[in-house]
């Protein structure tokens, strides 16, 4: 397990600036519950134009593939955590996860990290671009975090039957229930702040990101500004703050 050689300062913030916005560090002190969450998911809902019955089919569907993978598994106390996007960049960033104590990959980062040597040690995804690496985790018994939306429930259908249930932990945009879990976020990668944060992680380091990324489309770009508001959102309700360059 990678050690941090950062300071234990809580409650304050450190960052540590790159160009194209790569890395920043925020530490936590709370998380977010559903009823603060519910009008943010309302705010993106009306954003896109998604419907909220395919959120929960999404989340039903995914809840039909029980058993699955205990949240109570996850323990980030005390713990500085990469959260790792896929941003084009990372490749050449990537050795920043090495000052930290657990690495949470978004999607195809999951692959990048693996390949370089790294061991990851959360997957959050929806299927969308690798789910070939996810049944690779989840058969070598990796957990990984699986979300379901309105839009992903022909990827849920196809992939769940091929995957180790038991190491997929399953979360929902919408209403979470007894087993499909909402811990916050949007996109892969600030939802897999958000899960680091509400199990105690102190610090979380940001590699591989780019909320201004050119190469990707005009969906995606608005994803991705979502993205910086929600964690805006989380470094605010801390009482904190943090610069992106």
């Amino acid at each position: 397990m990678q050690k941090s050689a950062i300071g234990s300062r809580r409650g304050n913030w450190v960052g540590v600036l790159r160009p194209l916005r790569l890395i920043f560090i925020i530490s936590w002190v709370t998380h977010m519950q559903f009823a603060e969450w519910e009008p943010i998911y309302r705010q993106i809902r009306t954003d896109f134009g998604y419907d909220t019955q395919g959120d929960k089919l999404a989340r039903d569907l995914l809840a039909s593939f029980s058993p699955f993978y205990s949240a109570d598994s996850l323990d980030y106390t005390d713990k500085t955590v990469a959260i790792v996007g896929a941003a084009p960049t990372l490749e050449e960033h990537v050795t920043h996860v090495e000052d930290t104590d657990c690495i949470i990959a978004a999607s195809t980062a999951a692959d990048v990290i693996t390949s370089a040597g790294y061991r990851v040690d959360l997957m959050v995804t929806d299927l969308d671009k690798n789910p070939e690496t996810v049944k690779w985790r989840t058969d070598r018994s990796k957990p990984v975090v699986v979300h379901a939306h309105g839009d992903n429930r022909s990827l849920l259908r196809t992939w769940l039957p091929r995957l180790e249930t038991e190491w997929v932990l399953p979360t929902t945009q919408c209403a979470p229930t007894e087993t499909v879990h909402n811990f916050g976020g949007f996109t892969d990668g600030d939802r897999a702040a958000y899960l680091a944060d509400t199990f105690g992680a102190e610090r979380l380091v940001f590699v591989g990101w780019d909320f201004d990324d050119p190469t990707v489309s005009a969906i995606k770009s608005k994803k991705l500004a979502w993205a910086d508001k929600l964690l805006t959102i989380l470094a605010t309700r801390r009482q904190d703050s943090f610069n992106t360059l």
